[in-house]
């Protein structure tokens, strides 16, 4: 048999150190690993997490070892919870075990690939876990495999159509509701700013998704929003060509939404949920809008667009606009890879948090805490106000200054809330895309999901 330990540092060590005279020098370290066999010849895997005790730094640990040693082990696998602090992260242990599954090379031939664990379908089994714990973190595990599979597809294979048709699968699938407004649908609704952006791909036209979860014992409806640019080149303000190809990254708002309606529905949260998804590509040709156009919106405010690289402002102003006007909601959050700022000013550890609400934010911020997808609020004063202020237009969508930008970028979407009483903006360039050591290159996250997920359960 294959017994998989997981064990924190400190306290947990304690039962299992006086086990096996292998683990003698066996301190809890993250990442820390024995290998033993006993004398039944069963064949005992021995992990440390270290002492950082939060949900995102336990699925990493375990996503590692069992990535790692997929092409190893053979058969069932039997997860022993020696300690009380790991019994209180089963669904994290189960997520991080789902995951080892994943790679991001999706589009490499088959020809190199070893068959491995997952393979078999041996599977694992927990003692000391409940078996709904256990689902929820297999739940978890393959959602965030889905939005991971959109963010790491390259733009040729992920046009807004295709992204488009994915999310409809994963409605299908899940149980939640998906509906779709093509370009010409959305120019009978007045959505000129996702239009605006989408000018310059005529070849791949604009999506508007509405999605949408019920429950029959729902005391709240909390709406989401989130930035679908399935590649942004800059437009006419072209980007610098280096790192470019990351761009196409920039729908992981898009995926952070279509994520956390999947799991609500697999969770059957009682909740109510609408989701807005605008999807674009940001390219160029003779159409494209240029800096100094001055385009409408679904409000029907005027934005001067300043430059054309601060395009997914102008896809989320229609978004949060309609949503506001057909549906009312408790709670209204949009999620976004919006603004180099918030890497600079918080790195790739935290995502950026704007909101007037002091309550919503600092429920996000303690669910950011709890899951280890962590958010740090920024300044929402109306201060920030003036440097959007226009000559010839309501408002233009970039400051003239580079200081401040992310909280600049979220004073602009808060001008197409309607005065929501209870909205938040996440600013998460910096953590849906990053470093692992899953590959050489950066890669999708799945950040936003978890953080959605915990604090829909406190709602």
């Amino acid at each position: 048999m294959n017994f998989f330990i997981p064990v924190f540092e400190g306290a947990d060590t304690a039962s299992v150190l006086s086990s096996s005279a292998y683990l003698e020098n066996f301190s809890g370290k993250a990442g820390e690993q024995v290998f033993y066999i006993d004398a039944d010849g069963n064949r005992h895997y021995v992990l440390g997490l270290g002492n950082k005790k939060d949900g995102a730094s336990v699925i990493r640990a375990v996503r590692s070892f069992f990535y790692k040693q997929k092409t190893r082990l053979k058969g069932a696998v039997t997860v022993k919870l020696t300690g009380e602090e790991v019994k209180k992260y089963v669904t994290e242990i189960s997520q991080g075990i789902t995951l080892g599954r994943y790679e991001i090379g999706v589009l490499k031939t088959a020809a190199d690939r070893k068959p491995d664990w997952y393979d078999e379908a041996a599977g694992f089994s927990l003692e000391g876990g409940s078996e709904e714990e256990v689902l929820k973190g297999r739940y978890f595990a393959e959602t965030q495999m889905r939005i991971m599979k959109w963010g790491d597809a390259p733009g040729n294979y992920k046009t807004p159509q295709i992204l488009a048709e994915w999310i409809g699968d994963a409605a299908r699938e899940s149980g939640f509701q998906a509906e779709f407004f093509d370009a010409k649908a959305c120019e009978e609704l007045g959505m000129h700013a996702l239009l605006g952006v989408g000018r310059g791909s005529r070849e791949n036209p604009p999506v508007f998704c509405i999605l949408k979860y019920t429950h029959p014992e729902a005391t709240c409806t909390i709406g989401l929003v989130g930035k679908g640019v399935t590649f942004d080149t800059g437009g006419v303000s072209l980007k610098p060509g280096d790192n470019m190809n990351y761009m196409k990254s920039d729908m992981g708002g898009a995926a952070a939404v279509a994520g956390t309606l999947e799991m609500a529905a697999k969770l059957k949260l009682p909740v109510n949920l609408v989701g807005a998804i605008p999807i674009t590509e940001n390219c160029i040709d003779s159409y494209a809008i240029k800096p100094g156009d001055v385009i409408s919106s679904y409000s029907g405010k005027t934005i001067e667009v300043i430059n054309t690289d601060a395009e997914g402002r102008l896809i989320l102003a229609d978004a949060l606009s309609y949503i506001t006007d057909h549906y009312k909601t408790d709670v209204l959050i949009d999620l976004a890879t919006l603004t180099g700022n918030a890497i600079m000013s918080l790195g790739y550890k935290a995502a950026a948090l704007i909101s007037p609400n002091d309550d919503l934010a600092a429920s996000l911020f303690f669910s950011g805490l709890h899951t280890g997808e962590k958010v740090w609020r920024m300044p929402h004063w109306d201060d920030y106000k003036d440097a959007l202020k226009s000559d010839i237009a309501d408002l233009k969508n970039l400051a003239a200054s580079p200081i401040g930008g992310a909280i600049n970028a979220a004073k602009f979407l808060e001008e197409f809330t309607r005065e929501h009483p209870a909205w938040a903006h996440l600013d998460i360039a910096g953590t849906a895309f990053a470093d692992s050591e899953f590959g050489s290159m950066k890669s999708a996250t799945g950040f936003g999901v978890r953080l959605l997920v915990d604090y829909l359960e406190k709602a």
